[in-house]
């Protein structure tokens, strides 16, 4: 049975709820910007981590939907492990080393 236009709304809210949960935390660093000199983030620094956010939130609840209740557990670990190498990389850049 075909869903309802109702439905896939409601099911595809929580893609809101993501992009809403991302420009909250990003306001963080934009208002620490205006009291602190140690917040430096320019422009791509806040798309970089806005899409970090978005993408890792958005699919965890797409890898979510399809694995079984009692994986999702598992899953969000993955996906909280995986976004905080990410975002230790980006930072600091000493987990990959180069060889050049």
């Amino acid at each position: 049975m075909k869903p309802s236009n109702e439905e896939i709304i409601a099911q595809n809210s929580v893609f809101l709820w993501i992009a809403l949960a991302t420009g909250s935390i990003l306001l963080i660093p934009l208002i620490a910007m205006q009291f602190t000199q140690q917040v430096n983030w320019n422009l791509l620094d806040f798309i970089v981590m806005g899409a970090l956010l978005f993408s890792s939130g958005s699919l965890f609840v797409l890898v979510s939907r399809r694995c079984p209740r009692n994986r999702r557990l598992i899953a969000g670990a993955v996906f909280v492990a995986s976004f905080l190498y990410a975002w230790a990389e980006l930072a600091v850049g000493g987990f990959i080393k180069s060889g050049i």
